[in-house]
């Protein structure tokens, strides 16, 4: 079964990519039969370097990219050597799936109703700067400083995430201990010691970080600048052009985004070798004594989301707000009376794919993670799993969508759920492989010896000892998919509204109210799968604390453990 599902999930995530590659690059060389473009050319290349503002939307796309990936890592870095291994620590652990819960979108419309000239912000802060709204603005200026504060603001959280498993694999407290004897402080020791094993690898996530941010389109169209915007949002719009004619213009610039994203990360890597391999004189040299920015890091992280919401739920049932009250003079339901019926079948849609996309996902996941741990089968190559968070949305989806649209018959269905299987499966999996790995497999083999068959004693025994894990990472796996907008514009080609198509579409719009509408919409329905998968995965974790303590006691009897569970199991 393992094996089945292993080589599902090969075709699921390879097959599909290599049809998309054909479509990208037949397409930027106006090679379109289905338009009357029967010869390759370079008309599309010709079109992109003629367009005025090329040079200023690339240089948008960097430093928005780069300046939030770096500040990204840093602050990371910088709160976990402050709080790692501390009582603080386990607080910020327990709320970072409610923080990668709240999807970028909503994040996003919160941030505008909060950080606008006459957001929430000013209205607050009106006493000390007078009764008028500012004349400058974090929202769509043309430095891209609101795009790069709210993508800091989001990885973070991502980054914190994946860190647990890699410091996991790094004994931090003997390594602090070492250093300590050799008279080095806790934040030299993390450093010189510790930043360049967390570094290295920390490259997949990183990479992720690196390559989203620069990719973009949703949380740009929503934060960034109109004139021009970035690069992203710029290919998106040509894609969007009603004269087809132009859309070799359009791939051509999708495949110079794929471009850039490679050059990128190949970039990153280099650095990463500079620092750590070749110039690294740095960790054996100079004082050993050293200051960063403490745990007071977090609360930004922590507050600004926690101000969206709130942002978003008033605006939603205001009638009335002039600037500068602080709160509105009137409150009504009519908006949310106008919008319910359309917004009930948006959930409904958005909700189904998520279950689908999740499902599929997480059994693909267990499927590749029980191949792993056999002796005798390879575990799912590292570049596989990096595919869907490397590659950049609009170039590869553009690419299959040309490709599923010169098939016969409707697809958009299929397609869409499976682009939304394709960018939840990496998330699932990272969820699950660290509990996968830590499992005990001297459980198994003593039930193999007890008689018990394969199939029976990883359902009697490991099922569900994982199952809590298990829940937590379909949860994660929802929450993707309920964000995606790109897959379901392109592949649904327009037919399937989700609450995240929804929400961007009405974010430019004049109206905050219905913005808020659907950004608390969004933000609260994630939120919701995590606190249900919370709750169920707990209640399973108290189920199984009595076999649990047994067997994970030092010194405690695995064959008696499997034993009890099994005589459980049996009555």
């Amino acid at each position: 079964m393992a094996r089945l599902l292993f080589a599902i999930t090969l075709a699921v995530c390879c097959l599909p990519l290599l049809p998309g590659l054909g479509g990208l690059l037949t397409s930027a060389f106006a090679f379109l039969p289905a338009l009357g473009l029967a010869e390759a050319s370079l008309s599309g290349w010709r079109e992109l370097i003629a367009w005025p503002g090329l040079s200023h939307s690339l240089w948008l796309t960097l430093l928005s990219g780069l300046a939030s990936s770096l500040l990204a890592v840093m602050l990371s870095f910088a709160i976990l050597q402050a709080t790692w291994q501390t009582p603080f620590w386990q607080r910020i652990a327990r709320s970072l799936p409610g923080l990668l819960a709240l999807p970028h979108v909503a994040f996003a419309i919160g941030l505008v109703l909060f950080l606008s000239p006459s957001g929430w912000l000013f209205r607050l802060s009106s006493p000390l700067t007078g009764d008028m709204p500012p004349t400058w603005s974090l929202i769509q200026d043309p430095y891209v400083l609101g795009l790069t504060l709210a993508l800091t603001l989001k990885e973070t959280p991502f980054l914190l995430l994946m860190s647990l498993s890699v410091l996991s694999q790094i004994d931090v407290h003997r390594l602090t201990m070492v250093s300590a004897s050799l008279g080095y402080d806790r934040t030299s020791t993390w450093i010189k010691v510790i930043f360049p094993l967390w570094f290295a690898k920390m490259r997949f996530p990183i990479f992720a970080v690196v390559a989203y941010s620069l990719s973009v389109v949703d949380v740009a169209m929503i934060l960034g600048p109109n004139t021009p915007p970035t690069f992203a949002v710029l290919v998106w719009q040509w894609f969007n052009d009603p004269d087809l004619s132009l859309l070799p213009r359009a791939s051509a610039g999708a495949l110079v985004l794929f471009l850039l994203c490679a050059l990128v990360l190949i970039g990153y890597r280099f650095f990463e070798w500079l620092i750590c391999e070749r110039f690294n004189r740095w960790q054996f040299t100079g004082t050993r004594r050293a200051w960063l920015p403490g745990r007071h890091l977090w609360w930004p992280v922590v507050i600004v989301p926690l101000l969206v919401i709130p942002a978003l739920f008033i605006w939603s049932f205001a009638l009335r707000w002039s600037f500068p009250d602080w709160l509105p003079s009137r409150y009504g339901l009519r908006f949310w009376n106008q919008e319910l019926a359309y917004v009930g079948a948006l959930i409904g849609n958005s909700v189904l794919l998520a279950l689908i996309s999740a499902t599929v996902a997480v059994i693909f996941a267990m499927g590749c993670l029980e191949r792993a741990v056999s002796p005798r089968q390879g575990a799912l190559p590292k570049a596989v799993i990096a595919i869907p968070l490397l590659v950049p949305q609009l170039s590869i989806l553009f690419g299959i969508q040309v490709a599923v649209y010169s098939l016969p018959g409707q697809w958009h269905v299929p397609a869409t759920i499976w682009a939304h299987i394709f960018f939840a499966f990496p998330y699932v999996y990272l969820a699950l492989d660290g509990p996968w790995q830590q499992f005990d497999q001297r459980l198994i083999q003593t039930a193999r010896s007890l008689g018990v068959s394969a199939m029976a004693a990883w359902l009697r025994i490991k099922l569900p000892l994982l199952l809590p894990a298990i829940i937590l990472a379909w949860a994660v796996g929802a929450s993707v998919s309920l964000a995606q907008y790109l897959p379901t514009q392109l592949l649904g080609a327009g037919r399937i509204n989700t609450l995240t198509t929804e929400a961007v579409s009405l974010s430019s719009g004049l109206d905050r109210r219905i913005s808020g509408l659907y950004g608390l919409m969004q933000a609260l329905i994630p939120l919701l799968v995590f606190v249900l998968a919370t709750f169920l995965s707990r209640v399973m974790q108290r189920r199984l604390t009595p076999h649990q303590s047994v067997a994970t006691q030092p010194g405690a009897n695995n064959h008696d453990a499997v034993c009890q569970s099994t005589q459980h199991k049996r009555a």
